[in-house]
């Protein structure tokens, strides 16, 4: 699992205000230094992917962990992704009528909810407008190394729990903030993390690997 110093690296990295480092610091102590046991290898590779190449995406890392470790956050960054595709944004009340579909309508849907979308407005991934009844996307950041591509993809596998269709990977709606600019076909074919099946002609699926 992440050390505290690699914590910290990643917070001056992300080059948050100081109310944002205290509430992200919380946030991501449960992420990187108490991983859940089957995802404690999944983080030691997100944290080295960082130590050898400090200048990717830091929120990639922060997002990728949390989409694989909560899937109430993954839910609600698929939602946004899927809401914002057309138009670039969507109706927070949209985001949470959904969630209460899924989830419950009780207090504690909304209010993590609400919480989920602001972390993500604190890693850059969205604004939120309109004394917040509106989310806009921000710009998708570039994602260009292959390690870290893999990585985010095994995060929306862990997410999925299912296998997902090669051909859907450049816009899966939970990595909305991402544009991952490598050719996805050959790097979940030639990795060892992944698992490539074909089901019918033309129909191809990546999975999580049996030795994950």
């Amino acid at each position: 699992m992440a050390q505290r110093e690699d914590l910290e690296a990643l917070l001056d990295a992300a080059e948050l205000g100081a109310a944002a480092r205290t509430k992200t610091r919380t946030v991501l102590k449960r992420l990187w230094l108490e991983p859940r046991a089957e995802l404690v290898d999944y983080a030691n590779r997100g944290v080295a992917i960082f130590k050898v190449q400090p200048d990717v995406p830091v929120a990639a890392l922060h997002w990728g962990m949390a989409v694989a470790t909560y899937p109430f956050f993954g839910k609600v960054a698929e939602l946004i992704g899927r809401l914002s595709a057309l138009q670039g944004d969507c109706a927070s009340a949209e985001i949470h009528r959904r969630m209460s579909e899924t989830y419950g309508e009780r207090e504690g849907t909304y209010r993590m909810t609400n919480m989920v979308i602001q972390s993500q407005a604190g890693w850059g991934a969205v604004e939120r407008v309109e004394k917040g009844r509106r989310v806009i996307r921000l710009v998708a950041d570039k994602v260009d190394d292959a390690e870290l591509t893999v990585w985010l993809i095994e995060a929306a596998l862990r997410y999925a729990g299912k296998p997902l269709a090669i051909s859907s990977l450049q816009s899966l709606p939970v990595l909305f903030p991402f544009n991952l600019t490598q050719s996805l076909a050959y790097l979940v074919s030639n990795s060892e993390r992944l698992t490539v099946r074909a089901e019918g002609p033309g129909h191809r699926f990546v999975a999580l690997s049996d030795s994950i």
